[in-house]
């Protein structure tokens, strides 16, 4: 049997603690290094990153150094511009004209032209309301911003391209600061030698290019450094153009509502603040009703900016401005317009100083004359007619006192037929035929026969003058004849008196037209208007002196005491003896109280006058008068059509008639400057018969006219 742990190792137990072994040192092994993985590349996202980072580094870099250089400009040009900036008082009256400021015969202000500046003011001496709604309206942010605001450039150009407009074009964003700027051109002055006109440079000042537009930034932010805000709203306020020829607000005050500046209230304030965006067109005296519109706008931005209180708006919109009777008249109208063409140029149309003219013109007086056109041509001319009208009241010194030029008498600068309408004038001529013949010692009861007449002018054949109703009345009276308006015998009359003669008498009361050469003068061919009639009416009214009517009594510069000029009108040289205008007159009360003109009569006053129709009636005149006043009417169309049914003894002297009411209201009946004639009082007093009276002969020929006129003047006297 064999041993089985043979050639087996013998067991021996592990050693609990093992023998310590002198460990030999190591030989140092270089540390391996861990060889990184390669990552994975991605070309084209690395290689944008980079670029956007050098972008955005370049950007940047370009940006602050533009934007460092950009403000340095800005800086300097601010600068630059600030020390061009005057003083503050010498920017408040921008205006390159003058302006002309027109007072009626009480002192009153009543009309305005020229380029009106009512005198500085500044924004803490204005009312409140004014201020308020200027800053509500215009510029909100107005005590925020630097000259200009970012947030209202904007705003500016979103509501620009929402309309479908460039964002330029249209709303601007400009601040108050901005147009204030803009109104003083940008530091440019009116240099006549420089521009082809005022209207060239006022053009250039009011482009909108971007250029522009970046100029009046800077200038803005200039007069932010340079003057306050309450400096620069001041400046706003004097120079801003607020309609009907007012630059500044207390020139708007003074012309629409008739007060300063200071003492407007809200919805006043409201009103002026509310023309600034459309002066013209929003004014007043344009369209009260849209200009109370725009007001009752501006008052709710008030409300909504704290100015007012709700209740406050709703006072205010309750109780709209209104415009002064001054601002209602429109200027002035028609006389404010004559008055102007009647002074020195240089002081009126074209003045560079501030005037003041003193007038002629009663207020009340011409009032009178309007309301009473309208009342007739409301009830008693057809409706939708063209016809037309005009109305002239003056004293007997030619003193214009009222002016009607035409049936829209809300106007001014249109076309004035008082002064403009060269018009025949018909048988409103016949007092200076007559004139001429008490000048020559004819009398007021000499005969003449109203028969049938046929003359030989010479060139033009057989002429056959007629009577309105082609009857004859046989032999009459000079008086009878004038009341009647008979055609005959005023013709005979002129011939036997010379119709030299009579155009030197028409001539010198003042009738300047072109005179006719025929015997158709006496019938009134001749052409005239209706201020120099009127003016001739006034003459005989004084006694026989010629007149020359006048509306400007006297003219001076604004702050001076002593008159620059005076009058430019008034009584002249005698034409005819007193005794025979005296005499004319009672002729002419005939025609009122007897004949043609009785349709002028009212209130027991004595009246003279002479109706006057043209050929086919195209013209119809009434001109006549009291002891205090001279009227003259003239009725007719523009275009010289015929009037339908209107004589000169109608339409035209009920317009008179209704005008001498309303003037004479209140004022008790004088009596006329006549005299009677000598041989009337006999009759009358039946003391003796009347001697056998004469007539006029009619001349054939020149030698007949020459021996005519000789043989009154050296052998006959007045016929009694």
């Amino acid at each position: 049997m064999s041993d089985s742990r043979k050639g087996k190792r013998p067991l021996v137990a592990d050693r609990r603690y093992p023998k310590k072994k002198t460990a030999k040192p190591a030989a140092r092994k270089a540390p391996v290094k861990k060889r990184r993985k390669a990552p994975v590349r991605k070309p084209s996202r690395n290689i944008f990153v980079r670029l956007f980072r050098w972008i955005l580094r370049l950007v940047w870099w370009v940006t602050w150094r533009v934007g460092l250089t950009v403000t340095a400009a800005i800086a300097l040009a601010v600068g630059y511009f600030w020390t061009t900036l005057p003083d503050v008082n010498a920017l408040l009256d921008g205006r390159a004209r003058g302006s002309v400021t027109l007072l009626d015969r009480e002192g009153n202000r009543f009309a305005w032209r020229g380029d009106q500046f009512g005198g500085a003011v500044m924004a803490s001496t204005v009312a409140p309301g004014l201020k308020d709604a200027v800053v509500a309206t215009e510029d909100k942010r107005f005590y925020r911003h630097f000259g200009v605001s970012p947030r209202g450039i904007a705003s500016a150009v979103r509501i620009n391209l929402r309309e479908g407009r460039g964002p330029l074009q249209g709303h601007g964003g400009s601040t108050i600061t901005q147009q204030t700027a803009k109104l003083l051109c940008l530091g440019v002055v009116y240099d006549p030698a420089e521009w082809e006109s005022e209207a060239a440079y006022v053009a250039d000042c009011r482009r909108g290019s971007l250029q522009r537009k970046a100029k009046e930034a800077i200038y803005a932010m200039a007069m932010e450094a340079k003057y306050s805000k309450e400096e620069i709203l001041s400046i706003y306020l004097n120079r801003a153009y607020m309609g009907a020829g007012a630059y500044g607000a207390e020139a708007a005050a003074q012309r629409y509502f008739g007060k300063p500046a200071a003492m407007l209230t809200p919805s006043e304030g409201a009103m002026i603040a509310g023309l600034l965006t459309a002066p013209s067109r929003l004014a007043p005296t344009s369209d009260l009703q849209r200009s109370q519109d725009r007001a009752a706008t501006v008052l709710r931005l008030m409300g909504e900016q704290g100015y007012l209180s709700d209740a406050e708006v709703a006072k205010w919109q309750n109780n709209p401005a209104n415009l002064s009777p001054a601002a209602r008249r429109k200027a002035g109208g028609y006389f404010a317009d004559w008055v102007m063409s009647t002074g020195p140029e240089f002081f009126t149309r074209d003045t560079t100083e501030d005037v003041i003219i003193r007038t002629t013109l009663d207020q009340r007086l011409q009032s009178a004359a309007e309301d009473a056109l309208k009342e007739v041509f409301e009830t008693k001319v057809r409706e939708g007619s063209k016809a037309q009208a005009a109305i002239v009241v003056m004293s007997a010194d030619g003193a214009v006192r009222a002016m009607v030029g035409g049936r829209e008498t809300r106007v001014a600068g249109v076309f004035n037929r008082a002064i403009q309408a060269q018009r025949q004038t018909g048988s409103a001529f016949k007092p200076f035929v007559y004139a001429a013949a008490l000048e020559l010692g004819y009398s007021p009861l000499d005969f003449v026969d109203d028969e049938p007449l046929t003359l030989d002018i010479p060139g033009s054949g057989r002429w056959s003058p007629r009577n309105y109703t082609n009857t004859y009345s046989g032999r009459v009276t000079l008086t009878k004849a004038l009341a009647d308006s008979l055609n005959i015998p005023a013709v005979k009359v002129s011939e036997s008196m010379g119709r030299d003669l009579v155009r030197r008498v028409a001539t010198d009361f003042g009738i300047t037209g072109d005179m006719a050469d025929g015997p158709a003068l006496a019938l009134g061919a001749s052409e005239s208007t209706l201020l120099d009639m009127t003016g001739a009416y006034a003459g005989i009214l004084n006694g026989g002196s010629s007149v020359t009517p006048y509306g400007l009594v006297d003219l001076r510069l604004q702050g001076d005491d002593v008159p620059l000029m005076g009058t430019g009108g008034g009584i002249g040289e005698r034409v005819v003896q007193e005794g025979a205008a005296r005499e004319l007159i009672w002729m002419m009360e005939k025609v009122v109280s007897e004949g043609t003109g009785q349709r002028a009569q009212f209130g027991g006053w004595q009246i003279a006058g002479k109706t006057g129709t043209t050929q086919a009636a195209r013209d119809a005149w009434f001109i006549g008068f009291t002891a205090d006043y001279v009227t003259g009417v003239w009725m007719g169309y523009d275009d010289n059509t015929p009037l339908t049914g209107v004589t000169g003894g109608g339409l035209p002297t009920e317009i008179w008639r209704e005008t001498m009411l309303r003037v004479h209201e209140g004022t008790s009946p004088r009596p006329l400057p006549l005299q009677v004639p000598e041989r009337a009082l006999r009759q009358a007093q039946q003391t003796e018969p009347a001697p056998q009276q004469r007539q006029p002969e009619v001349p054939r020929t020149t030698e007949g006219l020459i021996e005519t006129i000789l043989r009154d003047i050296l052998g006959g006297g007045r016929s009694q």
